[in-house]
């Protein structure tokens, strides 16, 4: 783990508490793009949840469990108490990614037509212990995707028109960083801090692919 990092999963949520705070680049549906935040929050909701409920529930959860008022949200019908976790290294960089994984709603981005979204989803979480330029995060954040979609389309996931599937309709992901050590400047897969990310997350979602798709078999 990362020092004064701190995970609880369960099946309400994922949170993700630091001692200090974190800057985090993401699509978040409550506290997305840059922020500065003490936590980071992926709560599970029914399917066909009301998105436009997304900041109350979340702040109801953060509130019963005594979290941090700064926060990023995610939501996910996905069963976060089966939440994956990984880790890893690289030089001065620690990552540590969780993912939970739902593929209900699969499309492939380009191709599947717009249409309502659902709740069942992959939400990827991965904080890094380091520091980071805004542009790195994003690009970091770029990384997940790409990794994401790889573990997909070698699982052979694919969607209802039979297209390898890229992700769900409503993915998310978000990276964050301690700010300790030297300052990143890139976040591309090869990269230092995109590749210890692309690892972590790597590894977190090919277990979650895989868990889902062994327990949903066609």
């Amino acid at each position: 783990m990362i020092e004064g990092i701190h995970l609880h999963i369960d099946a309400e949520g994922v949170a993700v508490t630091a001692a200090a705070p974190l800057v985090a680049v993401s699509s978040a549906l409550v506290g997305g793009g840059q922020a500065v935040v003490d936590a980071i929050l992926n709560l599970h909701v029914p399917k066909g949840f009301q998105c436009a409920d997304s900041t109350a529930v979340l702040a109801d959860f953060a509130r019963r469990r005594g979290l941090p008022p700064r926060y990023v949200g995610l939501l996910t019908a996905a069963a976060t108490e089966k939440a994956d976790v990984a880790t890893a290294h690289h030089g001065a960089l620690t990552a540590l990614a969780i993912a939970t994984v739902g593929l209900s709603n699969r499309i492939t981005a380009g191709a599947s037509p717009p249409a309502h979204v659902s709740a069942g989803t992959i939400n990827t979480i991965v904080v890094v212990d380091g520091d980071a330029e805004t542009t790195a995060l994003v690009n970091a954040a770029m990384t997940v995707t790409e990794v994401k979609t790889l573990a997909l389309i070698e699982a052979g996931v694919k969607g209802a028109d039979g297209r390898f599937a890229t992700g769900t309709s409503t993915d998310a992901v978000v990276v964050a960083v301690t700010g300790r050590g030297r300052r990143q400047r890139f976040g591309g897969p090869i990269s230092d801090l995109g590749w210890v990310v692309g690892q972590a997350a790597s590894a977190a979602l090919r277990r979650g692919v895989a868990r889902w798709l062994a327990e949903h078999p066609s």
